[in-house]
């Protein structure tokens, strides 16, 4: 077994960004999922550990996802929606 496991690499800066457009779908559920992220683990560095290793996320650059969450309401039961151009929407994501 490798002494050291490929998943659980660091985030590099050439992984925070990417170029080319990211389907609505995807980037709402990166932006959810970092959502469930940040509030389960409640610690802001978790995010870029995160984003690297996992595979749909980083076809979402990690500056976008940032930027979608410092526009959280707060509390309450919320979603983001509509991709880049999207928002934060009251109610459950219709995707886990």
């Amino acid at each position: 077994m490798p002494a050291e496991r490929p998943f659980l690499t660091e985030a590099t800066p050439g992984g925070e960004s990417q170029a080319g457009t990211v389907p609505e779908a995807l980037y709402d559920l990166a932006v959810n999922r970092a959502w469930l992220v940040l509030r389960g683990v409640g610690h802001p560095d978790a995010l870029a550990a995160w984003h690297a290793r996992t595979r749909f996320a980083r076809r979402v650059p990690l500056d976008r996802v940032r930027e979608a969450l410092s526009r959280h309401p707060g509390p309450g039961e919320w979603h983001w929606a509509g991709g880049p151009g999207g928002a934060w929407t009251p109610g459950r994501a219709p995707f886990p």
